[in-house]
Parts: C-alpha cells; structure tokens; sequence
C-alpha cells in the first residue's frame, strides 16, 4: 500500500508560509533565490518555482522584476496555514480510504462513500450541498493531457472541481492548478448530472 502524500512543492510553501507566520521571514523582506530555495529543501528548480506561484498566488509573497521574492502579506499566511490544517484532517480520511482498498482490493465498494466525508469536511467552501464524487479514467490519448489543471482551465471549461487524482497507484488529494494531467490517471470530481460527459467531450473530442 502506498502512501498518500501531498505534492512536495505544497509542502515547501507551508513551510515558508510558516516562517511568515512565525517572524521568522517579515513583511517586506527577501527570501531566498530559487536555486538557493531548490538546495535548501533537496527539489529541483521547477518545484521550487511552484511553490513560490503558489504563494504568489495567494499574495504571500510578491516576485519584483530584478529585485526577487519579497515577503507581502504575513495575514495571508496565517489564512493559508489554517486552510492546511483542513487539509490535514482530510487526510485523516485519506489513510481510511488506502486501507479500505488494500483490505478489499480491487474492490472500490466502499470508495465513494469515504470520499462523500471527504466532499463533507469542505462543504463550506461551496453553497450548494457537496455531490457525490465521479471517478472518470483517461484511458486514452488526447491533445490535453501533459498540462496542469490550471494550463487546460478545467473547472473553467467543463464545470467539474477534481478534489483527488489517482497517479500511479498514488492518490493525491485537493491538487491544486499546478497538478499535472496525464494518460491513465483517474480523476474523481464533482459536477453537475451532465459534467462527465462534458469531460468526456473536453479531453477526446477533436476542435
């Protein structure tokens, strides 16, 4: 079985979130290049990168033409580290859905209805009462896949809000724009009664 885990640039920007939040980093002050940030945490570059996107984001941080990434907002921080502690006991749920498939197998049975808690935990985040989440594969090959989430604008053109990915017998949960698409990932979303096959049409129907 393995393990669930939370993107590796994710985790960086909480830890420099927590900084900020500590007075360890303050309001206006720079932090490290991205070579230097890509060092310090044992990443390449490009993690490095989204992880300042994702605070910059979120306006923790803000990135100055020649002058670097210079700390912006530490009340943002604390608002993205109280989102992250969410997270956390989402991931509580996580462990209880690996378990049930490794007990059962193959079998999903029990599948949605763990993910029904999971769509629960956030309900106030949306103002409609949470949906049942649909699990759609891409089996096949399609123009659109390779890109993040937020490059193909997927909630923007076909409605559905992916709330895990299934990569590789690893589930990710909540990925965030900067997930990256590809064939023989599963999705597990929630949409309205027509969104699969919106998705359907949106990854395999040519322009």
């Amino acid at each position: 079985m393995k393990e669930v885990r939370q993107p590796r640039y994710q985790q960086i920007a909480i830890l420099i979130a927590e900084k900020i939040v500590h007075n360890e980093l303050k309001v206006g002050q720079k932090i490290y290049a991205r070579s230097t940030l890509a060092t310090t945490f044992g990443v390449s570059s490009e993690t490095a990168r989204k992880a300042i996107s994702v605070l910059g984001d979120l306006g923790i941080v803000d990135s100055i033409h020649g002058s670097g990434v210079v700390i912006a907002s530490r009340q943002k921080a604390q608002e993205y580290l109280a989102q992250y502690q969410e997270v956390k006991s989402i991931q509580d749920l996580q462990t209880e859905i690996l378990k049930s498939v490794s007990r059962q197998q193959k079998e999903l049975a029990n599948f949605s209805s763990i993910l029904d808690k999971l769509v629960g935990q956030t309900e106030h985040f949306q103002k409609s009462n949470p949906m049942t989440p649909i699990e759609f594969e891409l089996a096949g090959a399609s123009e659109k896949l390779g890109k993040t989430l937020g490059e193909m604008s997927l909630w923007q053109n076909t409605g559905a809000t992916v709330i895990a990915i299934l990569q590789n017998d690893e589930l990710v949960i909540s990925p965030g724009p900067y997930a990256t698409i590809n064939q023989g990932d599963t999705l597990y979303f929630v949409g309205t009664s027509d969104t699969l096959q919106i998705l359907q049409n949106f990854f395999y129907t040519k322009d």
